[in-house]
């Protein structure tokens, strides 16, 4: 019986020392350093490039859209009344158009076809007088001065009757092609003028142009939306990924397109990552001192990566665990 208690003592004093060796052992061995990171994913504002007043908002927060859903709707009735100022423009200068095509009116080329006939009758008739005139001058009956002044009007007639030949020829042909050009040009710009109001009306009805869930709604129906002002912002869950801030001198660890093993602890998983991107961080807290007898500090770089697979119930905001291996 004292045989079996020397026994037992023996292991159990060989069991302690060898616990407290092991505590010795574990204590002083490297242990493995954890560098923290948290979710992040794509995140997008749908605004309008419009002012307005909030009509309807279409979605809340938590909602599952896809692009092409109509998200909000924007009431301007300042757009309205310059939709309608841009069509009439429009259908002015259209008129405009038409009139320089189309030419003069019939009843305006009649009448002047009528001056000219009316310059020309006279001016037959004072060539007439002249002659009359000229022969009486010649057998001494008249004057040489009402010799000269018949000769005077009937020049004057001659000129009257050419003007109103070419005010009849303008009038048939019409406006000059310059003038044509211009008009249609015009209308051009009309209806440039149109499209870009209509542009700016079919912009006070926003639909989504990504597929994503609602994170954030920020103004809600009879609000004021200033032009660009983000209404509902989107996050897309797919395109997610984990950033680490990492000290340079552990920055050796890591190279672009590695897989990296991340523990995610509102998951309780272990998932591949790929690290896609490297970049310094600004200078400003980015900086830590080393030893004072190393004589100099370390930056800080953003590594970033993206998950190989997707992960059911990620969110944006989990933490991300690497453990580092010393």
């Amino acid at each position: 019986m004292s045989q079996l208690k020397k026994v037992i003592g023996s292991l159990a004093v060989v069991s302690v020392v060898s616990w407290v060796g092991y505590s010795f052992w574990a204590a002083y061995q490297p242990r493995p350093e954890l560098l923290q990171g948290q979710i992040e994913a794509e995140q997008y504002n749908i605004s309008s490039k419009v002012p307005g007043r909030i009509e309807n908002v279409f979605v809340k927060k938590g909602d599952i859209i896809e692009k092409g859903q109509p998200v909000f709707s924007l009431y301007s009735p300042e757009i309205e009344a310059k939709l309608a100022q841009a069509k009439a423009g429009e259908a002015a200068a259209s008129a405009l158009a038409d009139q320089a095509e189309q030419g003069a009116r019939t009843q305006q080329v009649a009448a002047a076809k009528d001056q000219w006939r009316k310059a020309k009758a006279a001016s037959q008739l004072l060539e007439k007088t002249y002659a009359r005139v000229n022969n009486l001058y010649k057998d001494g009956v008249v004057a040489e001065q009402k010799k000269d002044e018949t000769y005077t009007q009937w020049q004057a007639a001659k000129y009257t009757e050419s003007a109103a030949y070419q005010m009849y020829q303008m009038a048939k042909e019409g406006a000059r092609s310059e003038t044509k050009r211009a008009a249609n040009e015009k209308v051009k710009m009309a209806m440039g003028s149109v499209a870009e109001v209509e542009a700016y009306v079919a912009d006070t009805k926003i639909n989504s142009w990504y597929n994503g869930e609602v994170s954030q709604v920020m103004l809600n129906a009879g609000e004021i939306a200033p032009q660009g002002f983000p209404v509902v912002s989107v996050i897309d869950i797919k395109q997610a990924w984990a950033v680490f801030h990492v000290r340079e001198d552990k920055l050796k660890a890591y190279k672009k397109n590695q897989t990296i093993d991340v523990y995610l602890p509102a998951l309780d998983q272990t998932v591949p990552f790929t690290i896609t991107h490297i970049a310094v961080m600004g200078d400003y807290a980015t900086w830590r001192a080393t030893d004072n007898s190393q004589g100099f500090d370390l930056k800080t770089f953003e590594v970033e990566a993206h998950p190989v697979n997707d992960i059911p119930n990620l969110r944006v905001g989990m933490s991300a665990v690497v453990r580092i291996d010393k």
